[in-house]
């Protein structure tokens, strides 16, 4: 996290927020930081409400004051060492959240808004933003165990070295401040058709396979964890899928984080296969910190 700067939540009034809400003052807390309670005006768009026309004020804005006024003292009774302010913005919700990513130390939504569907796992919003902020984004989802951090434990699903970098340093942090351990977990599975020299190295490909992902697991934390040295970490190579070995794990751990490359000259969603099937299943917060490249 860039720790001079507030943490920002989305706030919309759901249910979902309001739990992300009481996660982000628990996080603030933790981190010393301020935090910041953001309402996108146009936030009705997602919900197919058509804005009255009148004279008067118009009765989105009134409901938008109200959200973000009950937000903010819902915040201040959960913890009033916390410091809160507030803002209502005049542009979609997207918009507004990637704005505020660019002076953020992290954001935080709810996994599900006002007016989703209810097929939906994740909200548009919430996944719209994950894949293109500029800043870690914390999706609060999960069991009650997960989301009251009972666990003591800290999920690194552990990526590239040359792009998971931050994300093994936000995780190191987190684990930090938090007094818990960290899990560093690096799943590998050996390929339907070896290439010619992978076979001719490996005479038994399975150890291979595992001997590779545990080297990239220690390139990628080595940095990290001196920076960190009271931390505990447990470091662990898994046969199988990443998304399959993480979602299974997230039922043991208070938050679960990832990483997601960044391109510049790329504008579409950037979010792997793994942060995509985390930000529909886990069964804790889910943290995607982007690695720009």
């Amino acid at each position: 996290m860039r720790l001079e700067l507030p943490l920002v939540v989305g706030v919309d009034g759901s249910n979902g927020c309001l739990v992300a809400l009481d996660w982000a003052v628990d996080e603030a807390a933790r981190h010393g930081l301020s935090l910041r309670l953001v309402y996108a005006l146009l936030w009705e768009r997602y919900e197919g409400i058509i804005p009255s026309v009148s004279t008067e004020r118009p009765s989105e804005q009134v409901m938008a004051d109200h959200i973000v006024a009950s937000a903010a003292e819902r915040a201040r009774q959960r913890n009033p060492d916390v410091k809160v302010s507030t803002d209502v913005l005049p542009a979609e919700a997207v918009d507004v959240l990637l704005r505020e990513s660019n002076n953020a130390s992290a954001l935080v939504t709810g996994s599900r808004g006002r007016g989703e569907l209810k097929g939906l796992l994740l909200g548009s919003v919430g996944l719209a933003v994950a894949a293109r902020a500029h800043c870690p984004v914390i999706v609060v989802r999960g069991d009650k165990a997960g989301l009251a951090g009972t666990h003591e434990r800290i999920l690194l699903g552990a990526g590239d070295p040359a792009t998971g970098g931050e994300a093994a340093r936000f995780a190191l942090r987190e684990a930090e401040v938090r007094g818990c351990t960290l899990d560093v977990v690096r799943a590998w599975r050996c390929p339907a058709h070896e290439t010619a020299d992978v076979a001719a190295l490996a005479e038994a490909p399975a150890r291979y396979h595992e001997e590779r992902a545990r080297a990239q697991l220690d390139e990628l934390i080595q940095d990290p964890v001196a920076d960190h040295p009271d931390v505990r970490v447990r470091r662990t190579t898994v046969r199988g899928t990443a998304r399959k070995v993480l979602v299974d794990r997230s039922a043991a751990a208070d938050l679960v984080i990832v990483g997601a490359r960044r391109r510049q000259d790329h504008y579409g969603l950037q979010l792997g296969r793994v942060a995509h099937t985390l930000l529909h299943h886990a069964q804790c917060p889910v943290a995607v910190v982007p690695q720009h490249v």
